[in-house]
């Protein structure tokens, strides 16, 4: 029986191991929905073994190892391995000691797959055009990132059970449709690419603003959402957008420092210590940027965020940032990319810019949208314009309200602690 101790080492190993330790078995037994399985039985089993042998020196590994000897268990139940044995007879003797050959990419033409990354092949493989756009967002959140079906619908703003169902059945078709495992080439990795970079602005967002649990960062998902995006930049040069990600990911991440108190507390953006943002990320995400909208990308929309990024970037203190510019970028960003967090996001500005009146005009025009009803940064943002307008009460019960939507345990605290600031009449 795993203590408690074990089992939040178990689990903190799972956050960041998983998606290499799926990938890696998907290349073995070309399922991504069976590897995922596999993974889960090698999760069980460290629960089992770790409490009384030990947590090992490199625990990513051994769940990888463990992994992989149910791949090979598999495959040979399968007589798969006696059909490749002309192929991989030599390796055996290494398969048996769990160093895996990778005989099946060099089944699939090794020469033509630009890139040997088995995460960025399983991106590929579920975002595959069999599968509807919202269904290969949601199983490659759910494989790459770690993420849990709740914090995937909470990024969606849908209801748990649907996303719950989608990820299923998408498992279930790439199956019957034996989609391949491999990074595609030419028109077919085209054909997936808007699919891919969502997914890694997704990951990435959830790393840079989680959506439950006690951290408001998951560090490990922005680092793996940032080297996914760079390495599909050096597999797609010419590719626009896909420079916007990069920029716009640089960007943002630069902040990261300083976006976090001594305590691990959120530190709004306004009130940040710009001295620690990373400079040499912001250089990296101007030079994407500029190479982005050198190749004419400038309005497609994660170009354009970067822009808005890029803003803040260059402003050396916060009261000098370009406010009507982020407004103007934001109004191009809801032709290109309309929903209501981009609306919301635009009213913030506009307040920044224009003062909070209009602002808060345009965030009560978003108050009956139902993808907002559950949304815990409308009543935040309604909040924060009714204090700056001197309705202290008004704004107490918004930052109550979004607390009480919020899911995650610091921003909670932090909403919690406005709410309380305004109800003590001496502050």
């Amino acid at each position: 029986m795993a203590t408690n101790q074990t089992r939040q080492a178990v689990q903190a190993v799972w956050r960041i191991e998983s998606a290499k330790i799926v990938a890696g078995v998907a290349r073995l037994v070309r399922d991504v929905g069976l590897a995922e399985e596999m993974a889960q039985d090698a999760l069980v089993a460290a629960l089992e073994h770790w409490p009384a042998e030990g947590i090992p020196d490199n625990p990513g590994a051994w769940l990888m190892a463990t992994a992989k000897h149910r791949a090979l268990d598999h495959l040979r139940r399968q007589q798969m391995l006696a059909r490749k044995h002309e192929e991989i007879g030599a390796d055996l003797e290494a398969q048996e000691a769990l160093v895996v050959p990778d005989f099946v990419d060099g089944l699939d033409d090794k020469r033509a797959d630009v890139i040997g990354d088995d995460l960025l092949r399983l991106i590929f493989t579920a975002c595959h055009p069999v599968l509807s756009t919202d269904a290969r967002v949601a199983l490659t959140l759910r494989l790459l990132g770690g993420l849990t079906t709740q914090e995937i619908a909470r990024a969606y703003l849908v209801a748990e059970p649907t996303i719950a169902q989608r990820i299923v059945r998408a498992k279930r078709t790439l199956a019957e449709a034996r989609v391949p495992f491999e990074l595609p080439q030419g028109a077919a990795l085209a054909a997936r690419l808007a699919s891919v970079l969502e997914v890694i602005y997704l990951i990435f967002n959830e790393g840079y603003t989680a959506t439950a649990g006690d951290d408001w960062m998951r560090t490990e998902l922005c680092d793996e959402a940032l080297r996914l995006a760079r390495i599909l930049a050096g597999l797609a040069p010419d590719e626009s957008e896909v420079l916007g990600l990069v920029a716009l990911l640089e960007l943002q991440a630069s902040r990261a420092a300083a976006r976090l108190d001594g305590e691990g507390r959120p530190v709004l953006l306004l009130e940040q210590d710009r001295s620690r943002w990373d400079r040499l990320l912001i250089r990296r995400g101007l030079a994407a940027l500029e190479r982005a909208e050198a190749l004419g990308g400038a309005l497609g929309p994660y170009a354009l965020q970067a822009a808005i990024a890029a803003c803040h970037a260059r402003a050396p203190a916060a009261e000098r940032t370009e406010w009507p510019r982020i407004v103007a970028l934001y109004d191009a960003l809801a032709q290109v990319a309309p929903s209501p967090v981009v609306e919301l996001n635009r009213a913030v500005a506009v307040a920044m810019a224009f003062g909070p009146e209009q602002g808060l005009a345009l965030v009560d025009a978003l108050r009956d949208r139902p993808a907002l009803q559950q949304y815990h940064w409308l009543p935040s943002v309604r909040g924060d314009l009714l204090e700056r307008l001197g309705h202290r009460a008004e704004a107490r019960a918004e930052f109550e309200r979004a607390a009480g939507l919020a899911r995650n345990a610091r921003e909670r605290e932090f909403l919690l602690g406005r709410a309380a600031a305004l109800a003590d009449p001496a502050r």
